[in-house]
């Protein structure tokens, strides 16, 4: 088995962490495509804070590093909720009382 070389991360000190609450991720056949951004409920329109291009191995190393990740968090801190469906981030967010948008057809 080859020896692993140690690879030191290097962190700016002006590094200045990004805050989002929402992702989009689309593809291609060669690429994964992923969208950071923050929906606050008085906004109309958003920016794209970050862009992350993957390969779909890269993509599938970052589905399990951060499922070891979640893992490793719920049996620190207990489970992670998700809501139950039909309530989803944006009723959070847009403060529908408990009423999905396709209520009240």
């Amino acid at each position: 088995m080859a020896d692993q070389k140690q690879i030191k991360l290097n962190l700016p000190p002006d590094l200045q962490p990004i805050f989002s609450n929402m992702i989009r991720v689309g593809h291609t056949p060669a690429e994964f495509v992923l969208d950071f951004f923050k929906l606050l409920p008085s906004m109309e329109t958003v920016n794209v804070d970050t862009r992350i291009v993957l390969t779909p191995l890269g993509a599938k190393m970052l589905l399990h590093v951060l499922s070891e990740n979640i893992q490793h968090y719920e049996a620190s801190f207990g489970e992670i909720r998700m809501p139950p469906p039909p309530h989803t981030l944006a009723d959070d967010l847009f403060n529908l009382g408990g009423q999905s948008p396709t209520d009240g057809k």
